[in-house]
């Protein structure tokens, strides 16, 4: 429920704990200014001196009686009923009593509100100092998560408390992550070498064997085939590796433009497209972002061939554009095709996934294209979206942290 709520209207634990400091005073005051009141009411009802010395007085119940009372000197007075000095006397005792029970609630409600703001302010203060490891370890996992850097600890030297132990457990969980990775780094440097060894030595021998002199056309067209299955598998292994290499951000970063990379990754690909019937239409602007030249170049490479591949038979069409926002540097590719159905969409970003109307390992790639791109500006950072373009065939933006113009 408190993800509903506007940013700005979510309490920290800092406010919450200083609410609860607050009203906790609060009440207990309110409780103890209550308990006083009530003292207070039952001793004046207990005392009570005029009204008690008046019933004292024997045949005053009931019975009244009239004396002169003067009024001045030289003046014969006026008779008062001492029924009336009596309820005047009363009436007095009840006014004090009302007037000191009052000020109790007044002055007393008062002196709570000022000590229990006292109270909030130095509950404000105790809150923040109770906080403040909590916040060295937020700090430190803030560090860690934009720079990447593994080797960060918090080393809280506190006392022996939950915090150290929250603090103990966060470092060990760090360790854990950066052996993990380096491992991990390890595994692909070696799988990325034992792999496309044994299939660069098939490829070789192939080709020689393809190109001997006494070699039969049958061994040619067998060769042939052989050299297209080499390098489908060598496409794959090489899609895995770079999808499990670009799964880890990015912490040294290039200035570059995606202007230059994709008018370059356009030119390498012009051969294809022609030989597919496809016509592309370039309209890059500057867009200068940072971050690896060669998985961002993997990245735009995998956009243009997955839009010539996946085009239209004949006559097909490809749309490249490039711009600079503010606070982002966009890639926009575009292409003619089969109709996508928009459920289909995200389905397309995982590994060896197709249209169901495409059969995977086809001539047209592993199925690994939209995954490695998406992979690449997760790691740099940035975000992939794919809509469905009408008529046909798809579009997709990639947006990457945007660097200062030239």
């Amino acid at each position: 429920m408190n993800d509903t709520l506007p940013r700005w209207w979510r309490p920290t634990i800092r406010v919450r704990l200083t609410l609860l400091y607050g009203g906790l005073f609060f009440l207990a005051g309110a409780v103890l200014l209550g308990v006083t009141y009530a003292l207070v009411a039952q001793q004046l009802d207990q005392e009570q001196p005029i009204t008690s010395v008046l019933r004292a007085q024997p045949g005053m119940d009931g019975w009244v009686e009239t004396r002169p009372v003067p009024e001045g000197p030289g003046k014969g007075g006026a008779i008062i009923p001492q029924a009336v000095i009596r309820s005047r006397l009363v009436d007095a005792e009840q006014e004090y009593e009302a007037a000191t029970l009052n000020a109790v609630l007044t002055k007393g409600g008062l002196a709570l509100g000022l000590v229990g703001l006292a109270a909030m302010g130095l509950g404000w203060l105790m809150a923040d100092r109770a906080l403040r490891p909590m916040h060295r370890v937020t700090e430190t996992a803030r560090r860690v998560a934009h720079s990447h850097n593994l080797t960060e600890r918090i080393a809280y030297d506190g006392p022996r408390d939950d915090v150290k132990e929250l603090a103990d457990t966060f470092d060990t969980m760090l360790s854990r992550l950066a052996r993990s990775f380096d491992a991990q780094r390890r595994f692909v440097a070696n799988a990325s070498h034992e792999l496309r060894t044994p299939l660069a030595i098939n490829r070789t021998l192939v080709d020689v064997a393809t190109r001997r002199a006494d070699a039969t056309e049958d061994m040619r067209r067998l060769g042939d085939s052989l050299l297209v299955v080499n390098t489908r598998h060598e496409r794959l292994i090489d899609g895995l590796l770079t999808l499990a290499g670009s799964e880890h951000a990015i912490v040294d970063r290039v200035p570059l433009d995606l202007a230059d990379m994709a008018g370059h990754v356009l030119d390498m690909a012009e051969t294809e497209a022609k030989e597919r019937g496809v016509t592309v239409h370039r309209a890059p602007t500057e867009a200068p972002t940072a971050g690896d030249p060669v998985l961002l170049e993997r990245l735009v490479q995998n956009l243009v061939e997955n839009a010539i591949r996946h085009n239209l038979p004949d006559d097909g069409e490809l749309w490249l554009s490039t711009r600079w926002w503010p606070n982002c540097a966009e890639l926009v590719v575009e292409n003619t095709g089969p109709v996508v159905p928009p459920y289909e969409i995200e389905t397309l970003f995982e590994p060896f996934r197709r249209l169901r109307t495409q059969r995977v390992h086809s001539d047209r790639g592993s199925g690994l294209g939209l995954s490695i791109v998406r992979a690449i500006a997760t790691a740099h950072g940035g975000e992939v979206r794919a809509v469905p373009r009408v008529g046909g065939g798809l579009s997709v933006a990639v947006r990457l942290p945007s660097a200062p113009p030239w």
